[in-house]
C-alpha cells in the first residue's frame, strides 16, 4: 500500500495534556511518539490538549522519530475537530494520525478524505499517513478490507484491552494465571499480521499494562516478534529499551545473515541455486528469511 518505511520497534504513548510528559517524549529513546487524545485524556480537557500537541510538534526536537496523534474514534464529538486543529496547526511536523475503534473501512475513508481536502487546503507537499487500532470484534472481522483500503494506510494496531471488552473476554483468563491453555490472543495478532502483511505495512502488538513487570512485557513481545509483528506499544518508559531490544535483530544475526547472503549471491553467480553455510543450505526461500534480518537491520541503522 505505502513505501514509506518507518522504525516502530517501540512506539510510546503520551498524554497530549500533559506539556511535560510531551517534552520527556520528543526526548525518549523510542522510534515512534503517539501524543494522545483519546483514552489517556479526560473529556474535559481534550480540546485544551489538542493545542499542546500542536505546539509539542511544532516546538520540540522530535530527532528521527515517528510524530504521531492518536485521535478520538468518528462516533465521538472530539473526531472532526482532533483532525482539522490538529493538522491545520502542525501537519508540516506530522508524519501520521492513529485512529481509534473503526468497525470498517468507511471509519477510516472518513480521515482519509479529510487529510486529502486539509493538505489541498494548506498546501501540504508531504502526505500524512495512517495508523488504525483493531480494537473491536467488528475491525478484526473486517481487517482485510481496513488494511488495503486507503494507501494512506501504515500499520494495524493490536489494541488487546478494548478488544477483550468488546468480545466479552473473561478478565481472569488474562495474563500470566490465565485459564485459557495457550496464548488467548494468538488468533487476533495472526489475523491483524496476515492482513497487515499481505498490504506490505506494519503490524504493531498493543499495550502491556503492568509496566513495572519487564518479563511479561517481554514474553508477550516476542510472541508478536514471532508471528510476524515488528514491534510494540510503550505506557511508560522503562518499556521502551525492551521492545527496542527485542525487536531489533542481533549482531550475530545481522552477521549471520550478511554472510548467509554472500555466499548466495556468490552461488548464484557460479549458475547455482543454493549455497551451504555452516551446514545450512541456503536456497533462494532461505534468502528472504536472511533479507528480512537485513533489512530490518538497515531500517535501523544497525
Amino acid at each position: 500500500m505505502t513505501s514509506i518505511r518507518r522504525a516502530r520497534r517501540s512506539q510510546l504513548s503520551v498524554p497530549g495534556s500533559s506539556e511535560k510528559m510531551l517534552a520527556k517524549a520528543a526526548g525518549s529513546q523510542a522510534d515512534h511518539v503517539f501524543c494522545d487524545l483519546e483514552d489517556a485524556v479526560a473529556p474535559s480537557v481534550k480540546v485544551e490538549a489538542r493545542q499542546k500537541i500542536v505546539h509539542a510538534l511544532n516546538s520540540l526536537d522530535w530527532g528521527r522519530k515517528t510524530r504521531c496523534v492518536r485521535i478520538n474514534d468518528v462516533s465521538t464529538e472530539w473526531c472532526h475537530g482532533d483532525i482539522i486543529e490538529i493538522v491545520e496547526g502542525a501537519g508540516r511536523n506530522l508524519d501520521t494520525i492513529m485512529l481509534t475503534k473503526p468497525y470498517g473501512a468507511a471509519d477510516v475513508l472518513f480521515l482519509d478524505r479529510m487529510l486529502t481536502q486539509l493538505e489541498k487546503k494548506l498546501g501540504l507537499e508531504r502526505r500524512i499517513g495512517i495508523e488504525v487500532l483493531i480494537e473491536e470484534v467488528q475491525a478484526l472481522q473486517n481487517v482485510e478490507e481496513i488494511a488495503t483500503c486507503s494507501d494512506r494506510m501504515e500499520c494495524l494496531v493490536f489494541g488487546m484491552g478494548d478488544y477483550s471488552g468488546s468480545q466479552g473476554i473473561d478478565t481472569k483468563s488474562i495474563g500470566s494465571d490465565s485459564d485459557y491453555p495457550g496464548d488467548l490472543f494468538h488468533y487476533a495478532r495472526w489475523r491483524i499480521t496476515m492482513a497487515a502483511r499481505a498490504a506490505k505495512i506494519d503490524a504493531i502488538d498493543g499495550p502491556y499494562a503492568d509496566f513495572g513487570d519487564e518479563e511479561g512485557y517481554r514474553r508477550e513481545a516476542v510472541r508478536a516478534r514471532c508471528l510476524g509483528m515488528v514491534g510494540k506499544w510503550a505506557i511508560h518508559p522503562s518499556q521502551i529499551a525492551p521492545a527496542l531490544d527485542v525487536f531489533s535483530p542481533s549482531n550475530a544475526e545481522i552477521a549471520n545473515a550478511r554472510k548467509q547472503e554472500e555466499a548466495y549471491r556468490a552461488a548464484e553467480a557460479r549458475g547455482l541455486g543454493a549455497a551451504q553455510v555452516d551446514g545450512v543450505m541456503i536456497d533462494v526461500a532461505v534468502l528472504r528469511l536472511t533479507r528480512n534480518v537485513l533489512d530490518r537491520a538497515e531500517l535501523y541503522g544497525m
